[in-house]
């Protein structure tokens, strides 16, 4: 399940590559409003309408992470294009009724979540099988959004990475199958880094899923302080990147 994008794009290809019979769910994605108004709810209108600043600053720098994704897809001979030969089908939300009716039809071995909405616990416990996530952050730490960002920011450079973990109820707090870290390269910032860590993330990602098909899922509680993360402001991003180069 995926809002689309490259990075579940390439999750898709690395899971082909190694014969997993995947069907792809793609849900439509959130307007900026629904979601500036969601966090605002949790954070105040001031720090939702600075996130949602940092979010319209880094698309103006599209071009610039453009050139820094291709030149990560050509490191690592990756390909970003769907596989044409994996069945597509596209749902609302993957909380809404007709995603669950899909999935009973379809019995899935496992479920795996990339870059979507949090699944609501109506509609987790109604699945038939494990779900999981690939999450880019380290978790307990860095759960929620941009989790490869505030490791940097938060002088922890060495827990930038990435975990696949069993869905719960929660925001990332799910038991822990599998972490990877990566480093990133300067020419990576706030655009790249889920990508940086997506990529580091592909061999453990298809790891748990071959795992849940074998019925083999070991996952562990994460250990360590735990903090949920939401986008930078756009004024401490700024302030951040002149001062200390973290963008």
């Amino acid at each position: 399940m995926t809002a689309g994008g490259l990075n579940p794009t390439l999750v898709i290809r690395a899971l082909c590559t190694r014969n997993a019979d995947v069907r792809v769910l793609i849900e439509q994605s959130q307007s900026k409003a629904e979601i500036t108004r969601r966090r605002a709810r949790r954070v105040g209108w001031f720090a939702a309408i600075g996130q949602l600043g940092t979010m319209v600053a880094a698309r103006l720098m599209r071009n610039l992470a453009n050139k820094r994704i291709a030149q990560i897809l050509t490191d690592h001979n990756l390909d970003g294009r769907m596989p044409v030969d994996v069945p597509v089908h596209r749902v609302a939300s993957i909380n809404d009724t007709e995603t669950r009716a899909l999935i009973a039809q379809i019995r899935p071995a496992v479920i795996l979540l990339v870059s979507t909405r949090l699944m609501s616990r109506q509609q987790l416990a109604a699945m038939p099988c494990p779900v999981l996530n690939l999450h880019a952050g380290l978790n307990p730490a860095y759960r929620g959004q941009m989790g490869g960002y505030w490791s940097l920011r938060n002088n922890d450079a060495e827990n930038f990475g990435a975990t696949v973990h069993l869905v719960d109820a929660g925001t990332d707090t799910g038991g822990t199958l599998y972490q990877v870290r990566a480093t990133p390269a300067p020419g990576d910032f706030i655009s790249t880094y889920p990508l940086v860590l997506t990529v580091a993330a592909l061999d453990v990602t298809c790891r748990a899923v071959a795992d849940a098909l074998a019925e083999n899922l070991q996952p562990h509680p994460a250990q360590g302080p735990s903090a949920l993360h939401f986008p930078p402001t756009l004024w401490s991003w700024i302030f951040h990147g002149i001062t200390r180069r973290i963008w």
